[in-house]
């Protein structure tokens, strides 16, 4: 994943924004899938929004995007 520290940042605002207490520390992908890894264990509406933010990414491959 390119610019992982980009994503990172804007994760994180979106998260803010929606008044989460959710962060991500890290992100990474490989040939298997993506790895988000936060700071707690989010609710359900977090991850659905780090879903859709990593959905909507132009640089990440959506196929490999996997809900838990």
């Amino acid at each position: 994943m390119k610019n992982s520290a980009i994503h990172i940042t804007n994760l994180n605002r979106i998260l803010k924004n929606a008044k989460s207490e959710v962060l991500v520390d890290f992100i990474c992908s490989d040939s298997v899938g993506i790895t988000v890894i936060t700071n707690k264990v989010s609710l359900p509406s977090g991850l659905l929004i780090i879903e859709n933010y990593v959905k909507n990414s132009e640089n990440i491959d959506s196929s490999q995007v996997d809900s838990p």
